[in-house]
């Protein structure tokens, strides 16, 4: 469906209604028509230009995502970029036709945690854009004001569409704390760990190894930084030769090759999440190997401002990972194709 269709206007240009993915329940969807409301005090509404779908969307289609996690019915979409068209009262008019993302954790900002500027560790009941509030897999999205970051006049949004998982990448980096000339390997060939490789080239690491089974995404992690590729299988044989490990694979063992292919006093940071059954990880080797561990889930405000600059400045640059987009009407299919185990498949957007 191309940009501006499946919309009614009023005489003022103003939209009625728009078209929506709706998913009643895990398997059980509709294209629905649904009013274009005026954004309440705070809020922003904004067109969708382009929306990412990633395996926590696979999770929500396929009823495995878990029950705090999601409330149905919902239209889903937490990855996406757009332009702001109408904001609320106590919002800067200025922001109208502004190229955008938006964080999609809903935080407090008042707990401990978000006073303290881990706005991911929010105490609060957990709310987010996509999952417990109408998301991106819309031509609108409407969202409190305060979670906009701006991006600059000529941005590709497309590409911009992956900056919320840039932002989780983001975190993990900015934990890892990478150091010129180190030896840094990425566990993971996927979204977050070619963008990873991406982020974490521009600090010059004296080697930056992708571990990755899939040829296609290896030649890729390369043609993005990486000075090396290695098998999974072949991995274990450079146990304990690296200062940072950034997982992002999210299976059943890559937490644990991560954590074996550290030095003693190394550090790894963990994105990927496992399905139950995972190779548990052994407390005792961690003591002995004085190696730091530490997990990413979603990303704080910061990290997301570190994304977006990136971005801006080139540095990262997420057009290359688009393999696929697809109208709404084709959600079903899309979803289908993430995870689908296919090495063609990289990004798939959703373009409203």
């Amino acid at each position: 469906m191309g940009r501006g269709l499946g919309e009614a206007r009023s005489g003022r240009g103003r939209p009625v209604t728009h078209e929506a993915v709706v998913l009643e329940g895990p398997g059980t969807w509709r294209l629905e028509r649904q009013a274009t409301e005026d954004p309440e005090s705070g809020e922003v509404r904004c067109r969708v230009d382009a929306a990412g779908i990633c395996g926590s969307d696979r999770e929500l289609f396929d009823g495995n995502r878990p029950p705090g996690y999601v409330r149905y019915p919902v239209t889903p979409g937490h990855e996406w970029a757009g332009t702001v068209e109408a904001v609320g009262s106590g919002v800067d008019p200025a922001l109208v036709g502004r190229k955008v993302v938006a964080e999609g954790f809903r935080n407090c900002q008042t707990c401990e945690r978000c006073r303290c500027g881990e706005t991911s560790l929010c105490t609060a009941a957990y709310d987010e854009t996509g999952f417990t509030r109408p998301g991106a897999f819309a031509a609108y999205v409407t969202v409190p004001a305060r979670l906009l970051h701006l991006l600059d006049d000529e941005a590709d949004l497309r590409a911009a569409a992956l900056l919320e998982p840039a932002a989780v990448v983001a975190s993990a980096v900015m934990k890892g704390a990478p150091r010129t000339a180190e030896r840094i390997a990425v566990v993971g060939g996927g979204t977050l760990g070619l963008l990873a490789v991406q982020l974490l080239a521009a600090y010059t690491p004296g080697e930056l190894a992708l571990i990755e089974p899939r040829q296609q995404r290896a030649q890729q992690g390369r043609q993005f930084g990486a000075t090396g590729h290695l098998h999974p299988s072949e991995a274990e044989t450079q146990a304990g030769r690296f200062d940072l490990v950034v997982e992002t694979a999210g299976a059943a063992r890559s937490a644990a090759l991560a954590i074996a292919l550290t030095r003693r006093g190394g550090r790894v940071a963990l994105t990927g999440i496992p399905a139950p059954g995972a190779q548990g990880v052994d407390p005792v080797a961690l003591a002995m190997q004085q190696t730091t561990v530490y997990g990413v889930f979603g990303a704080p405000s910061a990290a997301w401002s570190y994304a977006v600059r990136a971005f801006g400045s080139g540095v990262l640059d997420p057009a290359p990972l688009i393999t696929h987009e697809l109208p709404l009407s084709a959600y079903d299919k899309a979803v289908s194709l993430v995870g689908s185990g296919d090495p063609g498949v990289g990004k798939v957007l959703l373009r409203p």
